[in-house]
């Protein structure tokens, strides 16, 4: 799921990319990108929900701080990218976007490497118990 949301940020970024260099028009950059607005906070929601779920606290505590601000941007409703604002808040929308994608990164390598050490640790303690009988 990390991996997902680490694409998708990369996604929204290149495409504000290609509107800053003029090769994607306002209304098209709104239209693709309002479409993968819900679906990119559905995730993150759900992404918390199954840390809560699981009792991965420190992995819910890492992406509680990004689920409260995407649900601060909901509540107050500015999730979607307005085509006649666009240009005014490129920057803004872009700064986010590489914000998400930092995140996201560091999520995934702290994922990573949480999975391997707990393999690891499995593995150990099959290999003690196995010794002991």
């Amino acid at each position: 799921m990390a991996g997902v949301l680490l694409f998708g940020a990369v996604y929204f970024v290149i495409m504000l990319t290609d509107l800053e260099c003029d090769y994607i028009n306002p209304i098209d950059l709104a239209n693709n990108l309002n479409t993968y607005v819900m679906p990119d906070l559905a995730a993150q929601m759900a992404l918390v929900l199954v840390f809560l779920l699981l009792g991965e606290w420190t992995s819910m505590l890492l992406n509680l701080p990004l689920a409260a601000w995407n649900v601060t941007k909901v509540i107050n409703n500015r999730q979607f990218y307005d085509a006649t604002e666009v240009f005014r808040t490129l920057s803004k929308h872009k700064r986010e976007n590489f914000v998400k994608v930092g995140f996201y990164l560091i999520c995934f390598f702290y994922y990573l490497y949480s999975m391997i050490i707990t393999l690891v640790n499995e593995s150990t303690s099959d290999y003690n118990t196995a010794s002991a009988h």
